[in-house]
């Protein structure tokens, strides 16, 4: 897709005899359909509108966002597109569809738009997004590979503690107070029973909220060697219209000493994509680059808000950019601010005993053990969806299982 006004869509296929082509969708068609999504959406760092978004919001209630589902389909998917994809779900065959969004259109969730009444696009074709040609092909980057790393361990960051920050803060605690019963608690156990946890827990329990989880013990546990990158917590996305993406970041236990571009945030200096990019460049008189001092694992979950923003720049150096370019083929990141468990319950009416928030952390983990994560994460989706047809629920929204994209460099 490219953004020159007008919104230009080209495909082609392959490995099939169906053509190329191309389409464009007019400029007020594109902004009208982009505001009317962001506005179903919870806003970036405000949780006063989240009441709104739950209670009234267009993806609170299933007749409302299957209206909203079929109104992006047909302003996004062109006709004959839909007709060589139904096509093929007609004749019993699920196509592999890998979508380069422009900035623009960066946040739509491709999976959730119906492109016929009661039929959704994920369940017609297994779908990722493309990485950008200009990173996996940049000289310097050395992509690592999930089959001569799938047996080393799981390195798990999960909602470390932020210092200056209360958990009831804006940078607290994404996850609450946890307890064995909860399915994290399970997930950890499960990786610490065959040794493959860092850090290392007897209880699982102790794998939350910890105050040790800096970019030094990041590092060090990476260089150590590691299949798999978990992160659960904040991240802190540049507005768009900054052309900063570079400056996103992601919050771990760094004090304020730390050294880093970010600017401090009371006692604590953000992970910035610039330092996982350009390590410690300009700062020492014996700098590292970034991949030397983080070495990124071929698959890595970014499970926070707006992880994957900085496809919403023209040019993407966010924090997907500095995973790919660290050497993973493969990120699933958030399109959108993630509301937390709580505020399912809360403000949304979710049974106590709910937990999407958890219940997809543990579904993208899951995905990335598999031999292909892309068909994985939308077989849950799927689940996910056919869960939201069936009941209305709010907890099977697709406010969190259509929010992670997985962009795919393999």
């Amino acid at each position: 897709m490219a953004d020159a006004g007008e919104l230009f869509i080209t495909w082609r296929w392959v490995d099939h005899p169906a053509g190329a082509g191309i389409g464009v969708v007019p400029r007020e068609q594109v902004e009208a359909a982009v505001e009317r999504f962001a506005a179903a959406l919870p806003a970036p760092g405000e949780t006063g509108g989240l009441e709104n978004v739950l209670g009234t919001g267009e993806l609170a209630e299933f007749g409302t966002e299957d209206a909203l589902a079929q109104f992006l389909s047909a302003t996004f998917l062109p006709y004959q597109l839909a007709v060589q994809l139904y096509e093929l779900y007609t004749a019993g065959v699920r196509p592999r569809l890998r979508i380069q969004p422009s900035p623009r259109v960066a946040q739509i969730p491709w999976e959730l738009i119906a492109p016929d009444a009661g039929l959704r696009l994920v369940e017609i074709a297994d779908v990722s997004l493309l990485a950008p040609a200009g990173i996996t092909q940049a000289p310097a980057r050395v992509a690592r590979s999930w089959e001569s790393e799938r047996e080393l361990p799981v390195v798990a960051v999960l909602d470390p503690r932020v210092p200056g920050f209360r958990a009831d803060s804006v940078l607290g605690s994404v996850l609450g107070r946890m307890d064995v019963a909860a399915p994290l608690a399970a997930l950890v156990a499960g990786h610490a029973a065959v040794d493959r946890l860092v850090p290392a827990v007897r209880d699982p329990l102790e794998a939350f909220r910890r105050t040790d989880l800096d970019r030094n013990w990041l590092g060090e546990a990476l260089r150590t060697g590691a299949s798999r990158l978990l992160y659960v917590g904040h991240v802190t996305a540049a507005a768009p219209e900054s052309g900063r993406s570079e400056s996103a970041t992601l919050h771990l236990a760094c004090t304020a000493d730390t050294l880093g571009f970010a600017p401090v945030e009371r006692d604590h200096r953000p992970l910035s994509a610039r330092d996982l990019l350009l390590g410690t460049h300009t700062l020492t008189d014996d700098p590292r680059s970034g991949p030397q001092l983080w070495p990124i694992p071929s698959r890595v979950a970014l499970i926070a808000c707006e992880s994957g923003g900085d496809l919403r720049f023209g040019e993407a150096l966010g924090l997907v950019a500095a995973m790919l370019t660290g050497g993973a083929e493969l990120v699933t990141a958030g399109r959108w601010p993630l509301p937390t468990d709580l505020a399912f319950q809360r403000l949304g009416g979710a049974p106590a005993t709910s937990r999407p928030l958890q219940d997809a952390v543990c579904a993208i983990d899951a995905a990335h053990e598999e031999p292909d994560p892309v068909a994985a994460i939308n077989d849950w989706q799927r689940s996910r969806l056919a869960a939201w047809r069936a009941t209305g629920e709010i907890e099977y929204s697709p406010l969190i299982w259509a929010a992670f994209a997985t962009i795919d460099a393999r």
